[in-house]
């Protein structure tokens, strides 16, 4: 069977993925070629902006793969205030981000949760409610993602990591912290307040085979997923999981495979946001660039006040800047340009697939 037949079929096998997955030369340039087209087709040549806030690296869980995680004591703790949260927010709006993402390790006590809630309201209020707000804050109760729904957030980003139950238990704790059900609840949950929904899954990761990543593309689909991040895994020394760093694929594979499950998302999901991940930059300066030409349409440029950005430590080779925030931005113009791109100024980017999800239920009623 050609490659050019699979492609063109209506919906793709998991026995498809699994073998684009595996093409390397010519035909993963066919590939690519492919999800470029439909990229271009339904989500056009505009990239939109998540400026991205990391809050806190104080996190309750402690997951094998995470430099953040709860046991890294080597790590200086730090969390934002919401002072410098709320100037941050103001220097996106007013050069143009569309949208901010606010990230953190993960908490649940009153205390995060009512600080988060007040970030929200005075984000929106500052920005004349015009500011796209992301959070990825972790697993929460049901009712507190709707109180931060109504409070301002648009969306959410809870990645899953991966979509098997057996894979994911070797990356985490034995415990009640940690459970897959847990991580597939808060997903349902969030979907059911009303939030765009977003996920991702690690690529490359120790015990990792082409069959999961299949799994993980179908499971994003069956989800019906709103926005996607995902990208490669960068192991970080103080983990349990760096243990088997000699058992990984180089990161250039792993950096090709993560191009890979961007580009067959982008073909099973062509009208979902997919996001081109620090983690690809981490491996190659113009790796997002090339993540975009085959089918991410966001960027989350790094706007975190400087002093804390190296505390944001997930990974070995995280990439810090020295450089203004507006000179990033200006670098990204040019980046973009260069390949027949342009940034979505002042535009939230909303998720395609969710504004169809939700015009058809208004007019269902």
């Amino acid at each position: 069977m050609s490659l050019d037949f699979i492609l063109q079929q209506p919906t793709l096998s998991k026995n498809d993925l699994i073998f684009l997955l595996q093409t390397k030369g010519e035909e993963e340039r066919i590939l690519f070629d492919f999800s470029g087209k439909i990229k271009q087709q339904h989500v056009g040549n505009t990239v939109y902006l998540r400026g991205l806030i990391e809050y806190s690296n104080n996190c309750r869980k402690n997951c094998y793969y995470c430099g953040i995680r709860r046991s890294n004591n080597s790590l200086h703790r730090y969390c934002l205030t919401e002072e410098e949260v709320l100037q941050t927010v103001q220097f996106a709006y007013h050069h143009g981000y569309g949208s901010i993402a606010i990230q953190s390790g993960e908490l649940s006590s009153k205390t995060f949760i009512n600080q988060i809630d007040r970030i929200l309201k005075e984000s929106k209020r500052l920005t004349n409610g015009e500011i796209g707000i992301t959070l990825s804050c972790g697993e929460q109760s049901e009712e507190t993602y709707r109180r931060w729904l109504e409070s301002g957030a648009d969306r959410y980003l809870l990645r899953i990591e991966t979509s098997s139950e057996e894979l994911y238990r070797k990356l985490h704790p034995q415990d009640k912290l940690h459970q897959f059900t847990n991580r597939l609840n808060a997903l349902e949950a969030l979907k059911k307040t009303g939030y765009q929904v977003g996920t991702g899954v690690m690529i490359g990761l120790p015990f990792q085979t082409a069959e999961h990543l299949a799994d993980d593309l179908l499971f994003m689909k069956t989800f019906d997923i709103d926005m996607c991040g995902m990208g490669p895994y960068i192991e970080h020394r103080n983990t349990p999981l760096y243990t088997y760093k000699d058992q990984l694929l180089p990161l250039k594979e792993r950096l090709n495979l993560s191009f890979k499950m961007i580009a067959l998302l982008r073909i099973i999901m062509n009208n979902i946001n997919i996001a081109a991940t620090t983690a690809l930059q981490a491996i190659e300066k113009d790796a997002r660039e090339r993540a975009i030409q085959i089918g991410a349409n966001v960027l989350m440029p790094n706007i975190t006040p400087g002093q804390y950005q190296d505390n944001y430590f997930l990974y070995e080779n995280k990439p810090l800047s020295n450089s203004r925030p507006e000179d990033e931005l200006n670098y990204l113009e040019h980046q973009l340009k260069a390949i027949n791109h342009e940034i979505g100024y002042f535009r939230q980017g909303n998720s395609l697939n969710f504004n169809l999800k939700k015009s058809f239920s208004l007019n269902q009623k």
